[in-house]
């Protein structure tokens, strides 16, 4: 995101996505499938999808390569809870990310105004 932030958000602006992929596995009967596969039936680009494949490993499990063509699945853990509780899952992880991006701006504006509060009596 910012050349300064050593981390980046995963679940944050991508719920739709990773909500759709998801339900993309469960309309095709829980199979392995190839982020190509994914890509045509919801619409997302290849690389995307690919990225959020990779990004996400508490709903999606890289299978080993079988003919040199890698393939994904949802997790044991994913797959045995409801829709519903998956869906509330990412929602729940967007939230922390959302509240970790606004804590880390407190954090940014409340030191530059005890530096302008420093700085001020000064002049």
């Amino acid at each position: 995101m910012f050349g300064i932030i050593p981390f980046q958000f995963r679940f944050r602006g991508k719920v739709r996505r990773i909500l759709d992929i998801y339900y993309c596995f469960l309309a095709e009967g829980n199979v392995a499938l190839h982020p190509t596969q994914i890509a045509r039936k919801t619409g997302i680009s290849f690389a995307e999808v690919a990225r959020r494949l990779d990004a996400t490993p508490e709903l999606f499990v890289k299978l080993p390569k079988r003919d040199g063509i890698t393939r994904y699945r949802v997790t044991t853990s994913a797959s045995a809870r409801a829709p519903e509780e998956n869906e509330a899952l990412v929602i729940k992880y967007a939230k922390r990310e959302s509240l970790l991006l606004y804590t880390f701006g407190t954090m940014v504006f409340t030191m530059l105004v005890i530096i302008i509060l420093t700085i001020a009596p000064n002049m």
